[in-house]
């Protein structure tokens, strides 16, 4: 059978292939003295809270499960500008929001709406892997720029100026960033985003994890830079409804009837029941508890973070939101008799029954250095894993 030459140019998600050898080793240690902890998947160990299940459970009930408009229900949009304004003092109208299925469909429509074959995209190095194949799916190159934990693993202005070459359309951020939980400090964002502006290209920016910031200095959305900003959200992280997915983009006024027609083709809707259910995230009594959720994940953070690198993992930056901890393994891979953050992540696994991600799905500025703690597990794990790898690498 041929395949599509787009379809070959998409590599392995590597996280998930490193799951599926976690999972199998986790039913060979399911009882014994030391389980598998899993410290390798992005997802929220927190479920929707008691109203949104409640919602979904009216709309399911009352038989609210028909399509909805392309663009999602006009009563989440407003909910959703609603929230941009309460949280962060921006005035998003709710004509200029589109509701997706997931954030990942919201960054395939923007690619697909103006991105053309060969265009180029300006990423960082390290960055989180699926983005750069969503540029790939479109015809464009994802062009990762290597950066620097002074940098804070993210783009400069005078790199984005430097990269910008014939092709080049746009750049596609995120902030917070996976897999290093980092921000773009807000001036440096306007300064890249000015720099784009006067080339006539496109800032993309993924803000899935930007309620989970715990720095006001960072904690703010670039659509306060200006209408021309395209974000990509998500009810995946903060909202903790990963499988249900949900998610949105803001877009200019004018790329709304375009987007509304490839997500008419390509979707027709997100899911009915998930769009209704999401309706209560913006309950207050929901907020608190998502408020409440927040500040365990930083205290985790808090809590986790010294105690890598007490033992040589050293993480070079502080992430300042989402739920991960980019840590530096070249000590503790060298004290185990391994070479690189693959097999590392493979003895850990394997000694120490505890699931990371190496490096190598997130680019390859140095990322054989370095393996992803995702932080988003109970207090208990995160303290066992501590003394697993005290006892192994300590």
């Amino acid at each position: 059978m041929k395949f599509s030459t787009r379809a070959e140019r998409i590599e392995p998600f590597y996280v998930m292939e490193v799951a599926k050898a976690a999972q199998a080793l986790a039913r060979e240690v399911a009882g014994t003295r030391e389980p598998m902890i899993f410290l390798n998947i992005g997802e929220p160990d927190f479920t929707a809270p008691p109203l949104v299940v409640e919602a979904a459970d009216r709309a399911v009930r009352s038989g609210v499960t028909q399509y909805t408009n392309a663009l999602g229900l006009e009563a989440l949009r407003e909910r959703i500008s609603g929230w941009y304004a309460e949280r962060f003092g921006v005035d998003v109208p709710a004509r200029r929001i589109v509701v997706t299925a997931g954030a990942s469909a919201a960054l395939q429509l923007a690619c697909l709406a103006l991105i053309d074959a060969d265009d180029e995209i300006l990423m960082p190095d390290p960055s989180y892997p699926c983005n750069r194949h969503f540029v790939s799916a479109a015809e464009g190159k994802a062009v990762l720029i290597p950066t620097t934990a002074e940098e804070r693993f993210q783009l400069s202005a005078a790199k984005v100026e430097a990269a910008w070459g014939t092709k080049t359309r746009g750049v596609l951020l995120a902030s917070p960033s996976n897999p290093t939980g980092t921000s773009i400090a807000p001036h440096e964002l306007r300064r890249i985003h000015d720099v784009v502006r006067g080339k006539g290209g496109l800032t993309i920016i993924d803000e899935i994890y930007l309620g989970l910031s715990y720095d006001d200095a960072f904690g703010q959305t670039a659509l306060a830079l200006g209408e021309d900003i395209i974000s990509i959200n998500s009810f995946s992280k903060y909202f903790n409804m990963t499988g249900w997915r949900l998610g949105w983009m803001v877009v200019p006024e004018a790329m709304v009837p375009v987007v509304e027609r490839l997500a008419q083709n390509l979707f027709i809707c997100a899911s009915t029941v998930s769009q209704h259910a999401a309706l209560a995230c913006f309950e207050p009594d929901s907020i608190a508890e998502y408020e409440r959720r927040r500040a365990e994940f930083k205290a985790r953070r808090d809590y986790f973070i010294p105690a890598l690198d007490a033992l040589g993992l050293t993480v070079p930056v502080q992430p300042d939101g989402a739920f991960y901890a980019w840590a530096d393994c070249t000590q503790a891979a060298e004290r185990l008799g391994v070479a690189g953050s693959w097999d590392f992540a493979y003895e850990l696994m394997r000694r120490a029954h505890l699931a990371i991600t190496p490096g190598r799905d997130f680019g390859t500025a140095d990322t054989q250095r370095f393996v992803r703690f995702s932080t988003a597990n109970s207090m208990a794990q995160l303290q066992e894993a501590a003394a697993r790898l005290q006892r192994l690498i300590g």
